[in-house]
């Protein structure tokens, strides 16, 4: 089964997903990254060009080819909670949710060299008021897709992985001579 890592731009799906995927022996898939390779240009430059719909559409195609290879670790865009038709591919793997405060999001991205290429606004509004609200629209359906929630604020990429594992241990429990998960 697949695992996928949902949530808000900047709570760690990146990071946690390459560090998860070396505990598991898996490979690593993140969607972003997918989506700007296929395009040949960067999310920011398939926005301006072609609009929020075309990269909407896009992503549910590049996640719906990636659902059909198991036993991967998949980050996901921010976004993708926002299609019902994803929050279904999504549940047939196991979906763990990162989460962090919008303070912690905006200091984030204000620290990442890459947030103007790959994370275009999603609003007309000023950062800190764009990222409460999207939050706002977004919560419900991060939990409605989530088997699992960690919030990401204080805590290290290697803990959050430990917490991801445990979890996956305590539910998907496997002989010794089986595949995990």
């Amino acid at each position: 089964m697949n695992i996928f890592l949902i949530g808000y731009r900047c709570t760690g799906k990146t990071h946690v997903g390459r560090l998860l995927a070396q505990h598991l022996s898996r490979p690593f898939v993140d969607l972003d990254a997918v989506i700007t390779e296929s395009a040949g240009m960067s999310i920011a430059t398939m926005i301006e060009r072609h609009g929020w719909d075309f990269f909407r559409d896009r992503e549910r195609e590049i996640l719906e080819t990636a659902a059909q290879t198991r036993h991967q670790v998949i980050a996901t865009g921010g976004g993708i909670v926002e299609n019902p038709v994803n929050i279904a591919t999504l549940r047939r793997g196991t979906v763990i949710w990162l989460t962090a405060t919008a303070e912690t999001i905006g200091s984030r991205l204000s620290a990442d060299p890459a947030t103007s290429a790959n994370r275009p606004p999603l609003t007309n509004l000023p950062s800190h008021d764009e990222i409460r609200r999207v939050l706002a629209e977004r919560t419900p359906l991060y939990q409605n897709a989530a088997h699992l929630t960690i919030a990401t604020d204080t805590i290290s990429i290697a803990d959050v992985c430990e917490q991801i594992l445990s979890f996956l241990k305590g539910v998907y429990p496997c002989p010794a001579d089986s595949e995990p998960f």
